[in-house]
């Protein structure tokens, strides 16, 4: 890949090049004197306004034309959102990753599975080190979050000190790990922040996200009073609330089974941690299926509503391996994440026409956010004292409030989006200097497509206008053999009369065309997609994808 331009060998800048205006797709860099330091690199979902699209990932192109200046990839927790993406886009970046042991056990198992365990590095960083990747000085901190091991992130260098959060609360109670390090925090106040690029997600919340150890009890009192069969979906990797479903079905006589593969994949890496060492093995999906039912509790990924997800085969009846329906429940122990609440609703209500009850954040007390509401937002404010505040990880309100609120704290903000190169310094005062390019790539059966290229926008087309299919045979000088089929799925029945009208529309003006297109095959096929095009126009007033299968003989 050839380098790129010169960059500014004397300055420090943030340029967000995904989840800044946005939910998910986290991807971060830094620039100092030249250097690139990346944080996080994270998946995002289609949601309804890209129906064509399951995942996607931020476009990487900027970054991946600097590659030769990337220091290292830092992943500051083992969501996706936040490390997902890693294994599509290493091959563009190729650089060193650092983690924390737990992260780099689930990312490794995510290398491993895309073929690049044995070329990515991936060096893991203890709870509250350090390391310097020049002219980079980075010290974690550890923080409370959903997850085991989140660190935020002290970036020092000779033009001053940025506090990186990445996702963190404040629980005093977090189950799995220890809380948010308060004192650390208090130490980099002391020694001056120059900004703190800080999550937004619940800027809109007040007073605080609540404790992991409420859901505990909650669900722990919930689940002991349930009959028939008992499944719990949650994210994969918090493995505090994995544990505390685990011990509320041991309380209630059950055996804990778990369904989907991210599921067991971050059980590996949690026990491969020292974590979940008092929960039991759990029960395979296969012997799952033979226990009476009052004697199950089933933990299963499909929180999200994701298509392929454990959860949504059950909704829809065709898991292998075991069906819920009348007396059993189903329990969401978390929240929609913006842009999958269609999908959510779509399986709560599946599972509803079977028979399930259906029990959700909303109505019962199963679940807390891994997200800081205002109340803790204030508490680091207090403790670090930025002078600037840069506010991330949220859709543009969440952003405003935070933006309002970080000014009511003392710290000047300064909003930016995915694409914005902020330098901090020098500068009197940080601004927007200037844009690079950003956008996101679909993940496609493994490929990486343009979210606007040929090949999606072709599908949307599909999806919204139908497609039309006609074969036909001709002879050397251009005349049509026998009849041509036409097909035309989505736009018409197996028993309409039209896809039969519109092969006789066809065949009739290929016979009228003049002989220099009839022996000319792309242009015959052009011409006969211009017929079917105007004849479902007439009919339907769409535009459908429409592909010609011309055989000549």
């Amino acid at each position: 890949m050839a380098a790129a331009g010169p960059e500014p060998d004397g300055d420090l800048a943030f340029i967000p090049l995904g989840g800044t205006g946005e939910i998910g797709m986290n991807l971060n860099v830094y620039r100092c004197d030249g250097r690139l330091l990346a944080i996080d690199c994270g998946i995002g979902f289609g949601g309804p306004e890209n129906p064509e699209v399951e995942v996607m990932v931020p476009d990487p192109v900027w970054l991946a034309e600097r590659r030769d200046r990337l220091v290292g990839l830092v992943i500051t927790h083992a969501h996706e959102d936040h490390v997902g993406a890693v294994a599509y886009l290493w091959p563009q970046l190729r650089c060193p990753i650092f983690a924390s042991p737990f992260v780099a056990a689930v990312l490794r198992r995510k290398l491993g599975e895309a073929g690049l365990a044995g070329e990515a590095k991936v060096t893991t960083i203890p709870l509250g080190g350090r390391v310097s990747l020049p002219p980079f000085d980075l010290e974690f901190l550890r923080v409370a979050h959903s997850v085991p091991e989140a660190q935020a992130v002290a970036i020092r260098t000779r033009h001053g000190l940025v506090l990186h959060t990445g996702d963190w609360k404040l629980d005093p109670e977090p189950l799995v790990g220890l809380p948010t390090d308060e004192d650390a925090f208090a130490r980099l106040g002391e020694e001056g922040v120059l900004a703190m690029v800080c999550d937004s997600t619940n800027a809109l919340v007040e007073g605080h996200s609540g404790s992991e150890a409420e859901v505990r009890r909650n669900l722990a009192a919930i689940i002991r009073r349930l009959k028939g069969r008992v499944a719990v979906t949650c994210f994969a990797t918090n493995v505090a609330r994995v544990e505390s479903i685990a011990r509320a079905g041991k309380a209630a006589g059950r055996q804990v089974a778990l369904f989907g593969r991210s599921l067991r994949n971050a059980e590996a890496a949690a026990r491969e941690c020292g974590y979940l060492r008092d929960i039991e093995p759990f029960v395979s999906e296969e012997e799952a299926g033979f226990l009476p039912d009052d004697s199950l509790l089933i933990i299963c990924t499909g929180s999200q509503g994701e298509p392929r997800s454990a959860l949504a085969k059950i909704g829809a009846d065709t898991h292998p391996s075991i069906a819920l329906g009348e007396g059993d429940t189903v329990i969401f122990s978390s929240r929609m994440i913006p842009g999958n609440e269609r999908g959510i609703l779509r399986l709560q209500d599946d599972l509803a026409r079977r028979g399930c009850q259906v029990m959700t954040a909303d109505d019962h007390m199963v679940h807390v956010s891994g997200h800081p509401a205002r109340d803790e937002l204030k508490r680091l404010y207090a403790l670090v004292k930025p002078r600037y505040a840069v506010p991330v990880h949220g859709e543009w309100r969440h952003l405003s409030e935070h933006a309002a609120l970080a000014r009511t704290l003392g710290a000047t903000p300064i909003l930016v989006e995915d694409g914005d190169v902020l330098r901090l310094s020098p500068a009197n005062r940080p601004e927007v200097v200037e844009g690079v390019p950003t956008g996101r790539l679909a993940v496609d059966n493994g490929r990486l497509l343009p979210l606007q290229g040929g090949v999606l926008a072709a599908r949307k087309r599909m999806l919204f206008n139908g497609v039309v299919i006609a074969s036909l045979a001709v002879d050397a000088a251009g005349r049509v053999l026998g009849e041509p089929k036409v097909s035309a799925p989505g736009l018409f029945d197996t028993a309409d009369l039209e896809p039969a009208q519109l092969a006789g529309e066809v065949a009739r003006a290929v016979t009228d065309l003049p002989q220099a297109i009839r022996r000319e095959d792309d242009a015959l096929r052009e011409a006969t997609r211009a017929v079917l095009r105007k004849a479902v126009g007439r009919r339907l007033r769409k535009r459908p994808t429409v592909e010609v299968h011309l055989l000549r003989v």
